[in-house]
């Protein structure tokens, strides 16, 4: 997920260090969700050594610069286990959901974001000192070259499978549709990623159902997001699972079961 305004380098490697120590894994949004943290350290000693945080974050994806120079990591490295294990409950969430539908006539879907849920951005991350520049990260996107989160293709293949609609919602700009289109589908995506099952952010013409898009945007990503699950749920659909690896992500509810994928590289409120 990305949004407009990032936290500043500092802030943002802070952040990130806290999630490196704290990595659960968790599944559900909960107390943690304001774990970055807002206090001023008294001294030094409070804050971590950015060096340290950025060898940590590359041991725990296992990185390593392929045969083009693009850093990836492991698909043994320990994030990917994680990763692994959350996929695994929402499968199980996803067969329950399958096998017993709803009597309402509502038709099972779930909803997930795209930066390090679906799409794994340690590429740029890594080149950029895992501090956000629009620009770069415009680029970025357009060249529509990241791969998928391990295992996530299998895990929305299944759904489908099972009968489960997939939607994507990001806080990537409208503009940038196309090419991340393009890359989920190169990605090993193989669902529909048009503008029925795709919803990225539109400040110039947001939908008619976000009422803090008009008359000018005030949309937090809590708003933009719960308010766009709302949207789907009102087209007919149970959101069963809602998957994001930003805790605003998950907030604001209109989802049966959220599930948190670990990310160390950045926090975004």
């Amino acid at each position: 997920m990305r949004v407009d305004m990032r936290l500043m380098r500092t802030l943002t490697k802070t952040a990130a260090t806290a999630a490196a120590l704290a990595v659960t894994g968790a599944a559900l949004y909960g107390a943690g969700a304001a774990s970055a943290g807002d206090s001023t350290p008294k001294s030094d000693k409070e804050i971590p050594n950015i060096t340290k945080v950025e060898e940590k974050i590359d041991a725990y994806y296992g990185g390593a610069a392929d045969s083009t120079g693009a850093y990836q990591a492991s698909p043994t490295s320990n994030y990917a286990k994680q990763v692994a294990a959350i996929e695994a409950r929402a499968k199980r969430q996803i067969t329950r959901a399958a096998a017993h539908p709803g009597h309402d006539g509502r038709k099972p879907a779930i909803v997930l974001d795209v930066d390090d849920t679906t799409l794994l951005t340690y590429d740029y991350e890594k080149k950029n000192g895992f501090a956000y520049n629009a620009t770069a990260f415009n680029a970025y996107v357009q060249s529509a070259r990241s791969i998928a989160v391990f295992g996530m293709p299998e895990l929305v293949d299944y759904a489908a499978k099972k009968g489960v609609t997939v939607f994507f919602l990001t806080g990537r700009d409208a503009s940038q549709r196309e090419a991340s289109a393009a890359n989920l589908t190169r990605a090993g995506y193989a669902v529909p990623v048009d503008t029925a099952h795709f919803f990225l952010k539109d400040k110039t013409n947001p939908p008619a159902y976000l009422s803090c898009g008009k008359p000018k945007w005030t949309c937090s990503t809590v708003d933009y997001k719960s308010g766009t699950r709302k949207h789907i749920e009102d087209m007919g659909y149970n959101i069963v699972a809602n998957m994001g690896d930003q805790y605003t992500d998950l907030a604001g509810g209109h989802a049966d079961k959220t599930y948190k994928i670990p990310n160390p590289m950045y926090f975004l409120p």
